[in-house]
This record gives C-alpha cells, sequence and structure tokens, in this order.
C-alpha cells in the first residue's frame, strides 16, 4: 500500500478494504495492516480481486472520494465516484483543451519533449555502459540531433509541426536501436520500425510492449476521472485511446524499449519464442507472450525514484503518478504539465 497525492494506491491481492470509524481498515482474512484516515484522502485505486466493503464504497461516494478497481495486470475494471461534480468539471476541461489548438500544443509539446529526452537518455545510458557497440561520430550525431529535436519542440506552436519534429527524432533514434541489441545479434536483427504487422522479432516485442503500455496509460487515465479516447496531441478517432497514447510517450524509450532490450540481452526471449505468417508478419508465441507478461509484472514491481515527486514508488505506478499530475495541471493546480524526465 502506498499513498501519493492524496490517492491511496492498493497493490496487494491479499488486501479487503473495509470502513472503521472514518478510517480505511485494509485486512488480510482477520490481520488488520493498515488504518488510514479518510480525511485528505481524493482517489483510491486498488489492483486486484477482494475489493472493498459496501459501507467503505458508500462513504466514498459521501465524501466524493474516488475509488477505482483494477485488475492485478492493471486493466480497468471499474469505478466508483457517487455524484462527483469534481470529475465532470474535469473532463469538461480536458474537452475544451483538447479543442482548442492554443492550449493543446501546451500539453502535446511536453509530451514529445520528454519522448526524445528520454530517448536520448537511453542512447547516452547504453554508450556509458557499452562504449564499444557504437560508432562513436554517429552516436554524437544522432544525440545532438535528439537534443536539437527536444528544443525544437518544446518550442512548436502547431501540431503539425510537432509531428514532423517527432517523426524524425524517432527516426534518429532507431537509426541507432540495433546497436544496444548485445546478445543474440544474428536472432534479433532491427534495421527499422514495422508495425501494422510488425516485420521482425525485435518490432513484434516493441508492438507488444507498446500495447501493453497503452493499456496501463488508459487505466491509469481512467482512474482519476479524465477520458482516456479524447488527447492533446492524438486527434480523435474512433475506438482509439489519444490521451492514453499521448500520456505514453514520454514512456515509450525509458519503459518499454528498455523492457524489450533486457529481455533480448538476458536472454529471457529468445528466437523460437516467434512465429512468423503467410502475410510475412511475426508474433510472439503462447510461451513468449507467457514469458513477457511474466517479466512485464516483475517490472511494475522495480522501485526508482520518480523524478518530480522525488519519492521512492514502483515502476508500474508511474503512468497512475503522471495521469494524477495531468489532471493536476488541468484544475490549474500546476503551473505546467510535469512530464515525467529519467536521468
Amino acid at each position: 500500500m502506498r499513498r501519493l497525492l492524496n490517492t491511496l494506491f492498493v497493490q496487494s491481492e491479499d488486501i479487503y478494504l473495509a470502513l472503521e470509524n472514518e478510517n480505511v481498515v485494509a485486512k488480510n482474512n482477520e490481520d488488520i495492516l493498515a488504518r488510514i484516515p479518510l480525511i485528505g484522502l481524493e482517489n483510491i485505486v486498488y489492483f486486484g480481486y477482494k475489493g472493498a466493503s459496501p459501507s467503505l464504497m458508500g462513504e466514498c461516494v459521501k465524501r466524493k472520494i474516488g475509488m477505482c478497481f483494477l485488475s492485478p495486470n492493471g486493466r480497468f475494471l471499474a469505478r466508483i465516484s457517487g455524484m462527483n461534480p469534481g470529475n465532470v468539471l474535469l473532463r469538461k476541461e480536458q474537452y475544451r483543451v483538447s479543442d482548442d489548438a492554443e492550449r493543446n500544443i501546451l500539453f502535446a509539446r511536453n509530451f514529445i519533449a520528454a519522448k526524445i529526452f528520454n530517448a536520448r537518455t537511453v542512447l547516452e545510458r547504453a554508450k556509458r555502459d557499452h562504449p564499444i557497440s557504437f560508432d562513436a561520430e554517429k552516436l554524437l550525431l544522432v544525440t545532438n540531433e535528439l537534443k536539437t529535436s527536444m528544443k525544437a519542440a518544446k518550442n512548436a506552436d502547431n501540431a503539425d509541426t510537432l509531428l514532423g519534429i517527432e517523426g524524425s527524432a524517432a527516426t534518429a533514434y532507431f537509426s541507432l536501436f540495433d546497436a544496444l541489441i548485445l546478445q543474440q545479434k544474428k536472432q534479433f536483427v532491427f534495421t527499422k520500425r514495422s508495425k501494422r504487422p510488425p516485420k521482425d522479432r525485435i518490432n513484434a516485442m516493441l508492438s507488444f510492449a507498446y500495447t501493453l503500455l497503452a493499456h496501463d496509460t488508459a487505466s491509469a487515465l481512467e482512474s482519476v476521472g479524465l477520458d482516456a479516447y479524447v488527447g492533446f496531441f492524438h486527434r480523435d478517432r474512433p475506438g482509439r485511446a489519444s490521451l492514453a497514447l499521448d500520456l505514453m510517450e514520454e514512456l515509450r524509450a525509458i519503459y518499454a524499449d528498455k523492457f524489450v532490450l533486457k529481455m533480448i540481452n538476458n536472454r529471457v526471449i529468445k528466437h523460437t519464442d516467434f512465429e512468423e505468417r503467410e502475410d510475412q508478419s511475426v508474433l510472439l508465441k503462447d510461451s513468449g507472450r507467457k514469458k513477457f507478461l511474466t517479466a512485464w509484472q516483475e517490472k511494475k514491481q522495480e522501485e526508482i525514484t520518480h523524478p518530480f515527486l522525488e519519492e521512492k514508488i514502483k515502476w508500474g505506478l508511474v503512468p497512475y503518478i503522471q495521469a494524477l499530475l495531468l489532471a493536476r495541471t488541468l484544475r490549474k493546480d500546476l503551473e505546467e504539465y510535469p512530464a515525467f524526465l529519467w536521468k
């Protein structure tokens, strides 16, 4: 259990939540593990299936405390908020910002500038840890290009300009991605990003990781009362969780890409975990997906220090913290959205 930004996160599947004297009581069978006062709480985010007592849920509705239930893997299940005008006002503000080009670009360029910053961080860390794997001259050119792109993204004044900057930066970053493969190099070769469908094993893993990350960010946004389908950088499209895609941009390289590289370089995933189909697409077999999902959940349990909060949290909570910060910015509690900048 963890309390951050007036939100209580419950991550143990063995915990049942109950109400006792204006406190949230966390129980494991008959053992009381913790008591947290309801005063000051804004949200409770619960990962698991044991759930909460009706009396606690009713009190949360009465006090306008949001309560969100997710599966242990982070899939959104339900949210209890009662008649909460705060969520209505938050979503109305989100829709206004989405429709206002002068306002949504302020959020969009922070998402993309952070994406480029974190991509550059991945390359620079790899150079520090494995200097002989890189062409030093090419690496310097790419990291300098990314630095320039990051500054340009921060100053972009329209979506089309920002999209062009993001595309050029992604091309530069992925031009060095093959050098990040340190093991199984004959079996895992990367030439360029291919999406629909993925044409090689690395692209198959990247696409799967991005899908998982998009689900995590969508659940995080729903948990704080935002609409995951109305974005600021990714425009509206039926069936597309545009705001989830916005929020995950800053986490692609530092979270998903590094995870894929670790799976290959630590030989957790092997070439035998993939299948090639008649349309030349490459997908993970059931055995590969099982390894991937197991490691993905283990990744979520790793502790880091959040660069903005300067508090230790688990990786799995990062999308939820960023969603909370985004909601607070929309409510004007923060002057500017603090994107996740990994150093």
